[in-house]
């Protein structure tokens, strides 16, 4: 098997992506990717070699993924807009031999690789290079590395195996009103570098032989446009989409009147934005959950109630846990843990992290606390650890403390996510400044931008005399929340 396989056998004139406004077909595809194979080869790399994905929502992205994959290499996707000094830190950690760069990252890339393609080396490659066929894959065999902040600590990198990934297409496939055919147009906005993005929308559509509207970046009313210039049936989004549509005004209520499939994840979706939608424009939205380390579907809220994110999709286990790992009682809150063939391998390079998040016979830690229904419908309650979710991106505070307590002129530092209108929430630093010293807000809100993901640096920066700390002397997080 190869997961690179899924656009095989599909009509070579149906329209699989949309890009700039350009629409590339099936065997246009195909071909233009088993190119890309042979030049990957004529480059020297193998099955098992890292190439890393810094390119925008675009064509290039979709021909370079699915190429890497098809050759047995590893696909690394990157957020092409963090900092430089961010991009090394991953490029280095994963040992990547090759990267596939896109216009926007290019003027900023300046890492030693040993092979560093444009979008002119692709398409001379494309151009030149003979076709090759794919190479077959055991489904333990590593597909793609995903950053993420994982379940505890600074970010790591997901092992997701040919397997984990396409049986998580399968499996999201199999749910009832949920699965997606040939004659389904998806809306991709969400990043390819997420997880959300690059499997459940890019990879459930090119399996189905439907069709993915690239669109590089979110704006509410540019992306309406495209959502009903292209009469797309499939949107998904993570929360602040929805709370940012939901609140346009003067928009046309017949503007999603294509859709029939609206999907929410990657952070909870608040009520009012569902209600929002639905009496609006006659939105129906499934919120579902799921997380890196999972593929990532778990559940799906399809033919369940509202506030709920639904029951496991098929294949997927769910227990809820008490601190000695016991079940719980139904109606009890409880960890929510999982087991399936979606559920990743481990972290890369880091047995003592793949041991904290994986039980001794499978089971993923999810570090959410969740409740069961009578029916079998779960619902979010909490969670354990102190991840923050950023339009559906995870941050981790130990990693934005870290950037923190590098400036000379902190002390000490606690960071918390904070409720946010648009994001869902944003990251708040409170920051302890050291005798005799001296530094303001904006000084510090520099520091972070230069040395991580605009995402993941704080909107707040408040000073206080001393951070609050529990007998054990741990920070309050909670009290610093409140």
């Amino acid at each position: 098997m190869n997961l690179a396989s899924i656009v095989e056998g599909h009509p070579d004139d149906a329209v699989a992506v949309v890009s700039r406004g350009d629409p590339t077909t099936y065997g246009t595809l195909r071909a233009d990717v088993a190119r890309l194979r042979g030049g990957l080869i004529g480059l020297g790399l193998r099955p098992g070699d890292r190439v890393a994905l810094l390119c925008d929502n675009d064509r290039l992205f979709v021909v370079g993924y699915l190429a890497v994959l098809g050759i047995g290499c590893v696909a690394v996707p990157l957020n092409q807009t963090s900092p430089p000094v961010e991009i090394a830190a991953e490029l280095t950690a994963v040992q990547a031999r090759a990267a596939i760069v896109g216009p926007s990252a290019a003027a900023r890339f300046d890492h030693d690789l040993e092979h560093v393609l444009t979008v002119e080396g692709v398409d001379r490659l494309v151009a030149t290079a003979e076709p090759v066929p794919i190479v077959d894959r055991s489904p333990q065999d590593l597909a793609a590395l995903m950053f993420t902040a994982g379940t505890a600590g600074m970010p790591k990198a997901a092992m997701l195996s040919h397997g984990n990934l396409h049986t998580n297409i399968r499996q999201a496939q199999a749910v009832p009103d949920r699965a997606l055919g040939a004659g389904d147009v998806s809306l991709g906005v969400l990043p390819l570098f997420h997880i959300f993005g690059l499997n459940v929308v890019l990879g459930v559509s090119l399996f189905a032989g439907g069709s993915v509207v690239l669109v590089e970046r979110f704006d509410p009313v540019t992306t309406l446009d495209a959502v009903r210039d292209h009469r797309c049936t499939v949107v998904a989004g993570a929360p602040p989409m929805w709370v940012a549509w939901s609140g346009l005004a003067d928009v046309d209520p017949a503007s999603f009147s294509s859709v029939r499939l609206a999907l929410s994840g990657a952070a909870p979706l608040p009520s009012t934005a569902v209600d929002a939608m639905r009496e609006r424009f006659g939105v129906e939205l499934q919120e579902g959950y799921g997380l890196t380390e999972a593929s990532p579907i778990v559940t799906s809220s399809a033919g369940a109630g509202p506030g709920t994110i639904g029951r496991p999709v098929p294949g997927v286990s769910v227990r809820l846990v008490d601190d000695d790992g016991e079940d719980v009682p139904l109606g009890d809150p409880g960890e929510l843990w999982v087991q399936g063939p979606n559920v990743f391998a481990g972290y890369w390079c880091d047995p003592d992290a793949t041991a904290a998040a994986l039980t001794g016979d499978g089971w993923l830690r999810t570090g959410d606390v969740a409740v069961a229904g009578d029916d079998g419908t779960l619902r979010l309650v909490d969670r354990l650890k102190d991840l923050i979710i950023v339009s559906g991106f995870n941050v981790f505070p130990a990693e934005v403390e870290d950037v923190l307590c590098s400036h000379p002129a902190v002390a000490d530092v606690a960071v918390v996510g904070v409720p946010h209108p648009h994001s869902g929430e944003a990251v708040k630093a409170f920051v302890v400044v050291r005798p005799g010293e001296w530094v303001e807000e904006n000084d510090l809100l520099r520091h972070c931008q230069a040395r991580l993901a605009r995402y993941k640096c704080p909107d707040t920066v408040l000073f206080v005399p001393e951070l609050p700390v529990g007998v054990a002397g741990k920070v309050l997080r909670r009290a610093l929340r409140d």
